[in-house]
């Protein structure tokens, strides 16, 4: 590849060329190559990484287009203690973040990426976040010297040479510099610049960490740009999916979860036989955009093109979807290889009697560690990327640049008793508040002590790029455009019983509860009112064909006003480390308390 060919080809863009030749300055690589997108393109790199052994090729008859990647052993993780808000005022930052000064910020990470690309190849990877010609969409341009970074971007973004041609001559991009250097862990940081529209990050080449376009780009900075831009918008870690009725009507649901509460598998599910009449379609399963339209509802668009989803867990009877779509053109990330090229992972079927772990040493299935517990093969995190298009149940909304209204937004979380299975908020800053004081608990011992309360306001606690105090008032001001605001909803498909047993069978049945909502979207019928907000009566949801007993049904839903007393007080203990604090936050919180009449 010619790097002037390149340069002529498509970037000509000024402000880019001048930021790129200052970066190439500082990490002195041996050469630059402008990524296209071209389909010539991806197969060279491959090829490359092939050699390099940046990569390894899959099983072409049973994987085609798939290929393994392995991180470096201290890098499998997004590392949030290292993750940084870099704003002049601590206080822009807010609590929930890490921060640092731009100025010790770039004097520090200059350091690590001074000449830190010698040997390598520094990548050029303009790519648009968003939907071709979508009012909404953001362009960056990430340099790199990870293959495995570019191709990626390629499956996440609309990468190469589309992005520099709608980027134009415009200054507004956002700067992202990637580097690997030594991949030392004491040395690793990810710094996001809000101010300047600029991420550094480097010392890692783990996807979280360093596919900039992801949670750094479509999460902290443009939750940042959601709040001070003119036009008022946000950026938001959601779900984003459709259900057509059985009559043709189509719903959009939009969902924030903490990890491990079903997020993916959720947006992706087949329903049950006796609801076969529904059709779900998924727009995205991780992020949203979010802006108030011209006709009063709040619309919304998936600015990824690919899935970057948790391999373990992922299975035929948990996410048959998801397993489709990962069968071609995928990147596995710190998985097993088998003996026959293909992948396995803890939580597949057909457990295999060897092959080689995520570290890539000899493995077999009765292998134990010290304490007599089995040895997992794949990393506990590891990790696939897929093309959204790889999707059977893709939403034919997805690549439409104006995205999609929403009619309900739910927030959820894993309670074992104090959430009922489902409630609907009395309005939209009521909603708000429920979104603020989301939570989920502890629930293994390598978690900590089981059921301690880990709060996280609308799943955004490690992705908000700005004080979280403000970020409640983008909410609530984006409540005031609405003519028509979604309704908002709490789910929990975690209540135990007494003997600690999942009391909601989960899965494709949750489509029992998404009918409720979306009949609520319509009337007001099939609910009670409850201190906590709308619970439906017991006879308002579809469980024929599900066994489970009225009294089971009664305990789903039901409000205990003793948990309710100790969640205030926990909240309560939340909410005193906020700075910026809405007041309508406040007041709906001592509402709350007034309706259950604790006094």
């Amino acid at each position: 590849m010619n790097t002037k060919e390149y340069i002529n080809n498509y970037v000509t863009n000024g402000h880019v060329l001048k930021w790129i030749g200052a970066m190439k300055e500082l990490c002195n690589p041996d050469k630059v190559v402008f990524c296209d997108g071209s389909k010539e393109e991806k197969e060279h790199l491959t090829e490359e990484a092939f050699k390099t052994g940046e990569l390894i090729e899959l099983n072409r008859e049973k994987l085609p287009g798939c290929v393994l990647h392995r991180t470096a052993q201290n890098d499998v993780a997004r590392t949030e203690h290292l993750t940084y808000i870099c704003t002049t005022k601590k206080e822009d930052a807010g609590h929930i973040n890490n921060w640092m000064s731009p100025e010790d910020a770039y004097k520090e990470l200059s350091e690590y990426f001074r000449n830190s690309m010698k040997g390598r190849t520094m990548y050029v990877i303009p790519f648009i976040m968003g939907v071709p010609g979508s009012s909404m969409n953001k362009i960056g341009i990430e340099l790199t010297d990870s293959i495995y970074v570019v191709l990626n971007m390629r499956i996440m973004t609309h990468a190469g040479k589309i992005a520099a041609d709608a980027l134009g001559d415009s200054p507004d991009f956002t700067k992202c510099l990637h580097g690997k250097a030594e991949l030392d862990y004491d040395k690793r940081r990810i710094c996001h610049f809000p101010e300047d529209n600029t991420i550094w990050s480097v010392n890692s080449g783990y996807g979280g960490n360093v596919l900039l376009g992801k949670k750094c780009l479509a999460l902290r900075i443009a939750s940042y740009m959601g709040r001070h831009e003119e036009k008022k918008w946000m950026a938001e870690h959601m779900f984003l999916m459709g259900i057509k009725t059985p009559e043709g009507k189509t719903f959009y649901i939009a969902g924030a979860f903490p990890s491990a509460c079903g997020k993916t598998n959720l947006s992706m599910l087949i329903p049950p036989e006796e609801l076969s009449g529904y059709k779900i379609q998924v727009v995205g399963d991780d992020i949203s955009w979010m802006y108030a339209g011209d006709d009063g509802r709040l619309w919304a668009l998936n600015p990824e093109t690919g899935f970057f989803g948790v391999a373990p867990g992922t299975n035929m009877k948990t996410n048959k979807n998801a397993m489709l779509t990962i069968n071609r053109d995928t990147i596995y990330t710190n998985v097993l290889l088998k003996d026959d090229k293909t992948v396995w992972w803890e939580g597949l079927e057909n457990k295999p009697e060897k092959g080689l772990d995520w570290k890539g040493d000899p493995w077999t299935k009765d292998m134990k560690d010290e304490d007599g517990k089995p040895i997992a093969g794949a990393q506990p995190n590891s990790r696939f990327t897929a093309p959204t298009s790889n999707c059977p149940i893709v939403s034919p909304e997805f690549s439409n640049p104006k995205g999609v209204p929403v009619s309900a937004i739910l927030f959820g979380g894993r309670r074992a008793r104090v959430a009922p299975l489902v409630y609907e908020a009395f309005n939209w800053q009521h909603g708000v508040y429920v979104g603020a004081t989301m939570a989920s608990e502890t629930t293994t011992a390598q978690l900590g002590a089981v059921g301690v309360i880990r709060r996280d306001p609308m799943a955004m606690l490690p992705f908000c790029g700005y004080n979280m105090g403000d970020y409640f008032q983008n909410w609530l001001d984006m409540g005031k455009k609405l003519k028509n605001p979604p309704k908002i909803f709490n789910v929990n498909w975690f209540k135990v019983n007494d003997e600690g047993k999942f009391m909601w069978p989960g899965f494709g049945d949750n489509l029992r509860v998404l009918e409720w909502i979306i009949k609520r979207c319509e009337d007001n019928s099939g609910a009670e009112k409850t201190p906590v907000g709308y619970v439906p009566m017991s006879d308002a949801l579809n469980t024929k064909g599900l066994d489970i007993s009225k009294q089971t049904l009664d305990d789903l839903l039901s409000i205990n006003p003793g948990d309710w007393n100790d969640e205030l007080k926990d909240i309560k203990n939340f909410f005193e480390k906020f700075d910026r604090l809405p007041g309508e936050i406040l007041e709906e919180y001592n509402a709350l308390y007034k309706r259950f009449d604790f006094d």
